[in-house]
């Protein structure tokens, strides 16, 4: 749909729509680039205080993924006020500030409209050194793939909303999806990776597929090797799926090779969508121990080596079963 929008051609604009980052960036001078996101959706879990930390904590991760740290935030809202206590608008937004407060970005304000189902999001400024911003494109073959967030937060909150979920699993999805990408961006930053992106509505096949594509190389994904929130292969493999993770298996399509062997419970959950998930990163062999135990450094508690990046079709996915 992007095709139809008017072209604007600026030599400032670093990451503009030719790309599907993560969020935009514009070259203010040599010292200085600006990061710029949105992001928003309904609610995902029962608690309000903890959808509006989620929320805010999923905006804010498209400034980490290019590299950069947040500035400022303002909220996106969306609520039927004369149908929900005004009290549950409250938590929502009290957890967004909290978050954003965190995150040492400031709330400057933002914009309510009602309707009829609650959403809650942030637009964010960043700012980042020219020389650091990373992208989805960049990849190169030798790279090592590493992702610092367990998967599965769809699978777990769709288990959620059907009963099938327990107390200790919901309670690792939610603190895992509140949890800020900050340390694991500047653990990339101070090393320096090849590409980045942060796994969200895509999954992680989705994902990966766009920094393979637009870095015209292949990956071989281990299978064995992709870290998992509790719960998720179990429900998985009870047949629990989401309608998202469907459509990410089916865009894929024959751009994903799936070796004989590999778990079908882990494949539906590297289709399937994230909230607030990890960052995803292609750096270079030489420096994945420098990356690994920066990360470390930072308290990062998942440092998972998921794959690596070969020479082939670009775009494509081999899908090993370990």
């Amino acid at each position: 749909m992007l095709c139809h929008l008017p072209k604007q051609v600026s030599d400032r604009v670093l990451v503009g729509l030719e790309t599907p980052d993560d969020a935009g960036v514009y070259l203010i001078d040599d010292e200085r680039a600006m990061i710029q996101t949105l992001d928003f959706f309904t609610p995902i879990v029962d608690d309000p205080y903890d959808y509006g930390q989620i929320a805010a904590a999923n905006s804010l991760s498209d400034v980490y993924a290019m590299g950069g740290v947040p500035l400022t935030a303002m909220n996106i809202v969306c609520f039927p006020m004369d149908d929900l206590d005004q009290q549950i608008l409250v938590d929502i937004l009290r957890g967004g500030a909290d978050k954003v407060m965190e995150s040492g970005a400031i709330l400057l304000g933002g914009h309510t409209v009602k309707d009829e189902i609650p959403k809650f999001g942030l637009s964010v400024t960043g700012m980042a050194h020219p020389s650091q911003i990373t992208a989805v494109k960049g990849a190169l073959p030798g790279d090592v793939l590493v992702l610092t967030k367990a998967l599965g937060t769809g699978i777990v909150t769709t288990a959620l909303k059907r009963g099938l979920a327990d107390e200790v699993e919901v309670a690792a999805a939610v603190e895992s999806m509140k949890t800020l990408n900050a340390a694991a961006s500047r653990a990339m930053v101070r090393v320096g990776v090849n590409a980045a992106t942060d796994v969200t509505g895509f999954g992680l096949m989705g994902h990966l597929f766009e920094m393979m594509d637009f870095s015209g190389v292949r990956a071989e994904l281990d299978a064995s090797a992709l870290p998992l929130l509790p719960g998720a292969l179990r429900h998985a493999a009870a047949g629990v799926n989401t309608g998202g993770g469907k459509d990410n298996a089916r865009y894929l399509g024959e751009r994903a090779e799936i070796d004989p062997g590999v778990d079908p419970a882990l494949l539906v959950n590297a289709f399937d969508p994230q909230t607030s998930g990890g960052l995803l990163m292609s750096v270079p062999e030489a420096r994945l121990q420098m990356l690994l135990d920066a990360l470390s450094d930072e308290a990062v508690p998942v440092r998972a080596v998921i794959g690596k990046i070969v020479a082939g079709t670009a775009g494509t996915i081999r899908v090993r079963a370990g």
